[in-house]
């Protein structure tokens, strides 16, 4: 028997087993599965009103919500694509997401309107704008409760749907600078589900937090493996420290899904608020984007007693692939080797083929010295970039997806990053395209060369350091040339730091040699990413 593997399943299995149980807490209202499941049919009809049909995409700019929640089974049980959008970006970077993936209808927290007004003009392909939280219809802008309540709750008629179809297209940032938009099926999403519940110990007794953004590979999946287990999930609109305790103290919190940032903000706090952060239950954290040391992971375990999990992986491959959790054949160690163990990428999810390869595509000797790259091959995988063939093929090749990330194994077979193929760099859980940065700085007159190269850098793990050659008779500040890149991109994308040299090391062809740029700042670190 072959019965697709469809994602508003999870929610389906949900209001059947937990329908009285409650779901999502939001901001101002709580909702049980079967009440969930209500909102998710009226918006679904709404759609269909709005002329959304299957492959269809739907954007949605919003932190994290009950309303971005309802989205997901909203727009995947049509058989149409959600297109989530980081809250982060600029007008233009949103301009080119909907214009290039062709998204047709927009949903926007009322707080991120600003954020398209400027470009909405020209967006090609937008019919309407559905803004969360505004009171009444205003400017061609529509009201999201108003809206929905005119529609009827009753179940819908689902279109014939494939599990190799199209669910979610999730757009990172590329080396070339633009971003790529990640095509995830369902089957993708579903089978990473599957596997992180497993590895994850997901079960109906958890209390999610909904900290990692949604909008970040859908929060690593998060509503579809909560969901599927009938679990509750609490959404964070805001991410202060304060608030995370507050909320993991009323509702009995028992995991979260964070960046080593926040985690960092959460230990800082804790060490001024000793009694204001003292919590009874167990609790998971799960931990992605960049590996911190082990003296991070015994403060997490040790001073605030919270199960410390890290995983790794990126969008294209829906995303998570490895984690360090201690095997069964490791509990004998010591906690300090316990601390070293999990600060790694650590060993395959199942499911998941993952190996480090030489440049011939041998694996490389499991002797934590010989550095090569980390390629999978999984059903996890991404279907491709849109509408880039040319990046796709050169992403996925022979059968395996070059993830771009150099590592080295130890002898239990332990993945351990260290360094970055691609000009990436990880600042704050957020992926910044060096070779963006750097386009924007040539566009100041005084800028000759620039390399954009990855610092360490205590709270967001890594940072964005250009190193400029000026031209000559030309002079420019630091503050002149940081105040200039964030004119024009992102904040969190723009480097914080300036150094300004005579030249810039090339190879004999003239390539910028990044490597020996960045040897200067992380000898010290064992690696050269954080």
């Amino acid at each position: 028997m072959n019965v697709p593997m469809l994602l508003p399943q999870f929610l389906d299995r949900a209001v059947k087993l937990y329908g009285k149980k409650t779901a999502i807490i939001g901001e101002k209202h709580s909702y049980t599965y079967y009440e969930v499941n209500q909102r998710v049919n009226q918006l679904s009809r709404g759609l269909q009103e709005a002329g959304i049909e299957k492959g269809d995409r739907v954007g949605y700019l919003a932190p994290n919500t009950s309303e971005m929640y309802e989205g997901f089974y909203g727009v995947l049980q049509l058989g149409a694509v959600m297109v989530p959008l980081n809250t982060r970006l600029t007008p233009e970077d949103y301009l080119y997401i909907l214009n290039h993936s062709g998204t047709k209808v927009l949903f926007v927290h009322h707080e991120l309107v600003n954020q398209i007004e400027p470009v909405r003009n020209q967006l090609t392909a937008v019919e309407e704008i559905i803004v969360h939280g505004l009171e009444q219809d205003k400017d061609g802008l529509i009201a999201y409760e108003k809206w929905l309540d005119q529609f009827d709750t009753a179940a819908v008629d689902r279109p014939e749907m494939d599990e190799n179809d199209l669910a979610t297209l999730l757009y990172t940032s590329g080396t070339t600078g633009k971003p790529k938009g990640v095509m995830l099926s369902h089957r993708s999403n579903f089978l990473h589900a599957l596997t992180s519940m497993h590895h994850l110990r997901v079960s109906d007794r958890d209390v999610l937090l909904h900290v990692l953004p949604m909008f970040h590979v859908n929060g690593w999946g998060s509503p579809f493996y909560y969901t599927a287990n009938g679990a509750t999930q609490v959404f964070l609109n805001k991410v202060m420290p304060a608030e995370i305790f507050r909320k993991m103290k009323e509702h009995g919190v028992s995991v979260m899904h964070m960046a080593p940032t926040v985690l960092n903000s959460l230990l800082q706090y804790a060490a001024n608020e000793e009694e204001a952060v003292k919590t009874a239950q167990e609790l998971r954290i799960v931990i992605a984007g960049s590996a911190p040391p082990p003296a991070f992971v015994k403060r997490v375990e040790e001073e605030l007693n919270w199960e410390f999990i890290q995983v790794y992986g990126m969008t294209e491959t829906s995303p998570l692939i490895t984690t360090s959790m201690i095997r069964d054949t490791q509990a004998h160690l010591p906690n300090e080797e316990k601390y070293r163990l999990k600060a790694k990428a650590g060993y395959e999810f199942i499911g998941s083929e993952v190996k480090v390869v030489n440049e011939n595509g041998d694996e490389v000797a499991h002797d934590s010295r010989e550095i090569g790259e980390i390629v999978v091959r999984s059903n996890t995988v991404m279907e491709g970039y849109w509408n880039n063939p040319e990046e796709t093929s050169h992403a996925i090749r022979n059968g395996w997806y070059h993830t771009g990330d150099m590592a080295v194994v130890d002898e239990e077979g332990n993945i351990e990053i260290a360094d970055r193929k691609k000009d990436i760099i990880i600042s704050g859980g957020e992926n910044i395209s060096s070779i963006e940065v750097e386009g924007v700085l040539y566009d100041h007159p005084a800028v000759l060369e620039a390399a954009v190269i990855a610092v360490p850098h205590e709270k967001w793990g890594e940072t964005p350091q250009a190193v400029v050659v000026l031209r000559e008779g030309h002079e420019a500040s630091e503050d002149e040339l940081i105040t200039f890149a964030r004119s024009r991109l992102a904040h969190f994308k723009a480097p914080t730091i300036i150094v300004f040299a005579d030249e810039l090391p090339k190879t004999g062809s003239g390539k910028i040699q990044k490597v020996h740029l960045r040897k200067e700042y992380w000898k010290d670190k064992g690696r050269l990413v954080n």
